[in-house]
């Protein structure tokens, strides 16, 4: 048995590093591959079930996350959402102030351009990406909420050169007017180009506006506002803005001759002299047409009635108008400890006398419940108590009124209505 292992434990290198040699390097030189290294993997085994081409696709699909994660992150970060805010279009910033009141702020959005308002500086590249109506902070802490203005607000706060029409007047020219998609409408006193944008989304892309100024820096300004509203809204929108409204540098008096072959529907005048521009738009005007005149004060309302009397123009002046709005803040009545309010703030420092129950009291327009003496009673969560208050302008009244004219048979005498304004 010694003798048996010595031989064993002599022969084993040699037959170890043989059959080593052998199984490693066999005959063609090229190596051997154990069984567990030969044998396929599950995806491999289904790889090879499939076509070539599906196959093939198999491969790239599984390949792909491999070869470029950090690439895929940089394209999913780099993709907008639909509907969030991008670079070129406008956003409205709204902040919060004192009594309820908010100030608006316009701005076109840059990548390297930065937000200021009073409440601190917002880079715009925190704006883009973001969906509108989220509330965002400034380097300041203060709370911005970001939104898409709609048309009054960009025409409220766009530059402007001369005093716009404002939308409340212009909602109640279009409805007079009776404007439908497809019209033709002329336009005098493009003025910033405030009524301009209101037409050209009344008539639709198969309508037309003839804008006619006289003044060239109204008339640039007109274009540069218009061209503006419809960039950003091409960038925020999946629809086109419609190209319709042609802009013209030239007095209306003078433009007899390129109205002769046009029809319109509507006329629009905003001018200082409308009794001016009658004779030379009436005969281009359809019959039953309605021509819209937006005067500040009643005084031209009567110049324009006298000069359709001694002209013995075919209009008819069906009414004329004031638009006025009321702006009313409704707000909960401040509750302490589920009580009502001991005191409500009013606009003026009105001294009253105490009372000993609720009292409603009106103080310029105001209707407010005012305790003066603590009487124990409790609001349940549906009985909160409510302050309103109008808001009132402290500035000198301005009025603008709107008249109406239809051409139709001449008339021979106009009863002129006496107005009469409460200040």
């Amino acid at each position: 048995m010694r003798a048996w292992r010595a031989l064993r434990r002599a022969a084993a290198p040699s037959s170890s590093s043989s059959s080593s040699s052998s199984s490693s390097f066999p005959a063609d030189g090229k190596p051997r591959r154990r069984a567990w290294q030969a044998s396929l993997s599950p995806l491999e085994r289904l790889r090879r079930l499939l076509p070539p081409e599906e196959a093939a696709a198999v491969a790239r699909c599984a390949a792909a996350p491999q070869a470029a994660p950090e690439k895929m992150e940089e394209e999913e970060e780099a993709a907008p959402r639909p509907g969030s805010f991008r670079a070129g279009e406008l956003a409205l910033a709204e902040v919060r102030r004192k009594h309820n009141s908010a100030l608006k702020l316009l701005c076109r959005l840059a990548a390297g351009e930065v937000l200021s308002s009073p409440g601190g500086l917002l880079p715009h590249r925190d704006i883009i990406g973001r969906m509108p109506g989220q509330v965002l902070r400034t380097a300041a802490g203060k709370r911005l909420l970001l939104r898409r203005p709609s048309l009054d607000e960009y025409v409220l706060l766009m530059p402007r050169g001369a005093t716009i029409a404002y939308p409340k007047d212009i909602s109640a020219l279009l409805m007079m007017m009776d404007i439908h998609p497809g019209d033709t409408v002329l336009e005098t006193g493009s003025g910033s180009g405030a009524m301009s944008l209101f037409l050209s989304r009344a008539v639709g892309h198969k309508g037309r506006v003839l804008s006619y100024e006289i003044r060239e820096d109204h008339h640039n300004l007109a274009k540069k506002n218009y061209r503006h509203w419809r960039s950003a809204w091409e960038i925020g929108h999946v629809d086109e803005w419609p190209d319709n409204v042609e802009f013209i540098l030239k007095d209306i008096s003078t433009a007899a001759a390129d109205l002769k072959s046009v029809t319109l529907d509507a006329v629009v005048l905003d001018m200082l002299n409308p009794q001016c521009a009658l004779p030379v738009v009436h005969p281009s005007l359809k019959q039953g047409g309605v021509c819209a005149v937006y005067l500040a004060n009643i005084t031209q309302v009567i110049d324009l009635l006298d000069r359709i009397r001694s002209c013995k123009l075919p209009f008819l002046c069906e009414r004329i108008i004031e638009v006025t709005h009321r702006s009313w803040t409704v707000l909960p009545a401040k509750l302490k400890h589920y009580k009502s309010s001991q005191m409500v703030e009013t606009q003026e420092n009105i001294e009253e006398p105490l009372q000993n129950e609720y009292e409603e009291i009106h103080i310029q327009d105001q209707a407010v419940l005012k305790e003066s003496e603590y009487n124990g009673k409790d609001f349940a969560a549906d009985e909160v108590p409510y302050y309103c208050t109008l808001i009132t302008q402290c500035r000198k009244r301005q009025c603008f009124y709107l008249g109406q004219l239809r051409i139709g048979k001449v008339l021979d005498s106009l009863d002129l209505v006496r107005f009469k304004e409460d200040y």
